[in-house]
């Protein structure tokens, strides 16, 4: 099954991509995933204040500053897993070094 982990953060320090590949306990969780020719991709999201919502009310584009909703917690990465079942993608999610301070959702694809 085809699962994308959310992976959360609040923000109160940003780490780019090049302090995220110096932690070790990070890395090594990538590695792991890669060696087990499990992850899809892999995106490092920017910070919320860069991004912009859409909607189209009566016909009429309206954009906004910031995300959808306003929360203490925001997606900071996604990670995109292929494994065996929501039991395997638990124990992934479970692994990642962010899982002791920050909320990782859990998401299953549509299967075709």
């Amino acid at each position: 099954m085809r699962y994308m982990l959310m992976i959360c953060d609040d923000g109160a320090k940003l780490e780019s991509p090049a302090e995220l590949d110096a932690k070790p306990d990070h890395v090594a969780w990538m590695r792991d995933l890669d060696e087990r020719d499990m992850s899809r991709g892999r995106y490092l999201m920017r910070p919320p204040a860069e991004a912009k919502t859409v909607r189209v009310r009566d016909g009429k584009e309206l954009v906004s500053d910031g995300p959808f909703a306003e929360t203490k917690e925001w997606v900071a990465g996604v990670e995109l897993i292929e494994c065996a079942d929501l039991d395997e993608a638990i124990a992934i999610a479970s692994a990642h070094e962010a899982a002791g301070r920050y909320p990782i959702e859990i998401r299953p694809y549509w299967e075709d």
